[in-house]
């Protein structure tokens, strides 16, 4: 019995490393989010994937703006038999050139590095095609396996115009949740 109460301390401390931000806990329910959004008098899109059953995708956004006190454009919860495993905060802003956002990518990865500890690089590539650059960076931390969140940057460069874009998101996903919920699913 002392052997179950120790694993299931270090199952929930492992999980408390990496808690999903604003004030979210995995397995909350959509609601929690909904009646914040609805507070704050912003938009909701739920997608209820075909192929996906029990999946439900909850995306807030502020018409045009930040989500209130930050500078996240939009937040996604991703919900399995109505419980949260993954939060991404999107990072978008049509006022701010490739150059701005991409030193916002640059100062979040600094915060988190501080909250979190060191990330390690997942891939940084560029493509070529069409006329277009793409340019992608992302680093991920991965505190206990199955729990972990992923900075990802891409930056679209229009050779023809000379214009660019870019945008960042920061996944928290507990992965190991994801799967007890999928077995539960399962069950008959």
């Amino acid at each position: 019995m002392a052997l179950i109460v120790v694993l299931a301390a270090g199952h929930a401390a492992a999980q408390a490393l990496l808690a999903p931000p604003f004030g979210l806990h995995w397995g909350d329910s959509p609601e929690k989010l909904v009646a914040w959004a609805t507070r704050q008098a912003l938009d909701l899109t739920l997608t209820l994937p075909a192929d996906q059953p029990g999946l439900r995708v909850l995306r807030i956004e502020r018409r045009s703006g930040f989500l209130p006190e930050t500078q996240v454009g939009a937040l996604e919860g991703r919900f399995l038999a109505g419980k949260l495993y993954e939060v991404t905060l999107h990072y978008f802003d049509p006022a701010a050139t490739a150059d701005q956002m991409e030193s916002r990518f640059d100062a979040l990865r600094k915060q988190v590095v501080l909250v979190h500890g060191a990330l390690l690089t997942n891939q940084q590539q560029r493509l070529v095609a069409d006329q277009f650059v793409t340019r992608t960076q992302s680093f991920h931390r991965e505190p206990v396996k199955g729990l972990f969140l992923l900075l990802a940057f891409t930056e679209m460069e229009d050779l023809l115009r000379k214009s660019k874009e870019a945008r960042f998101s920061l996944i928290y996903r507990n992965d190991n949740f994801r799967k007890e919920l999928l077995e539960d699913l399962k069950k008959p």
